[in-house]
């Protein structure tokens, strides 16, 4: 199951006491992914989703505040090999509900209302639920969770927003910046786009809306990314060290055999010598163990300055 559908569910399992905060959820709904229609003469507006939990989750909120006996038509869509599910309320039988939501404009014919209607917003658990209607209706993420800190296939944090109305998502996104979660939005062919990059701001988000579940492994998402980038990190460190001392050595074996080739090894002075032989019996060791194998009393500049001595000497014997 992917984060994003995870995170949805995991909303729907919270329910709206409060009569204008579901009134708010049903409002960023049918923003987010209403369409409005025609069957005949009939006008309906539609509410489309792939999450089927979706639709038992609104039809409490409609009985609670409409009654008892409207019943909502539940319809299959099968698109691009995963099934969606749609349900329609026309305009005829649940005018109140499509008004008092805001998304119908009688003002010439009938038409959807992309604006926010604010008076439902006035309180901040109906932003919140209005901000989790929007969520679920609209909001898809690329965020993939690793296996293990051995994984190394991880994507970015990208969660978007996607509409066909520039206004509402302005809308949208003035209302999350008051709660300081800010993005950005751009035109994405037909369509428009509300998109976050920062972990932070979806982790803050997620928050905004209820799914703590989802807050908790996006955390520990980031913690393990954190320590497996850590570990590489270190990895690297090390194999740097190690590909820098074999380098350092096979020049100094290298200047030694010079040395050895023209003038012989004993002709050296003895600190010298002594070094160069302790190099040649122990080409892969470091300077520090070179250091521990030694008779004589070095440090570790003391030893770098001594392979510079036979390096400079080679290099002159071969000019």
């Amino acid at each position: 199951m992917s984060f994003s559908r995870q995170s949805k569910i995991e909303i729907l399992k919270e329910s709206i006491e409060d009569d204008t905060s579901m009134l708010a959820f049903l409002s960023g709904l049918f923003h987010s992914c209403g369409e409005i229609g025609k069957n005949g003469s009939v006008y309906f507006v539609s509410i489309v989703s792939d999450i089927q939990e979706l639709f038992s989750y609104v039809k409490n909120i409609v009985n609670k505040l409409y009654g008892e006996n409207i019943e909502e038509k539940i319809t299959n869509v099968p698109l691009n090999k995963n099934t969606f599910y749609e349900m329609r309320f026309d305009v005829e039988h649940f005018q109140q509900l499509l008004l008092d939501v805001g998304v119908i404009d009688f003002s010439d014919g009938i038409s959807f209302n992309f604006e926010v209607n604010k008076n439902l917003l006035l309180e901040d658990d109906a932003r919140r639920a209005f901000v989790k209607g929007v969520y679920i209706g609209s909001s898809t993420s690329s965020i993939k969770f690793s296996e293990g800190a051995h994984k190394t296939e991880s994507t970015g944090y990208h969660l978007e927003f996607v509409s066909k109305n520039h206004e509402f998502l302005l809308e949208f996104s003035s209302i999350l910046a008051t709660y300081n979660i800010i993005g950005k939005i751009f035109e994405r062919k037909s369509d428009f786009v509300f998109y976050l990059k920062e972990v932070n701001a979806i982790i803050d988000l997620l928050a905004l809306v209820g799914a703590n579940q989802s807050v908790l492994e996006l955390n520990n998402e980031l913690a393990t990314r954190e320590l497996r980038n850590k570990v590489n990190r270190q990895v690297n460190c090390i194999n740097a060290n190690i590909n820098k001392t074999v380098e350092a050595s096979l020049r100094q074996v290298e200047a030694i055999n010079v040395i050895n080739s023209t003038i012989g090894i004993e002709s050296l002075p003895e600190d010298l010598q002594e070094v160069a032989v302790l190099r040649l019996a122990n080409q892969e060791e470091s300077l520090d163990e070179l250091i521990k194998l030694s008779t004589i009393k070095l440090t570790r500049s003391g030893l770098n300055h001594r392979f510079r001595k036979l390096l400079k000497i080679a290099k002159e014997l071969e000019e």
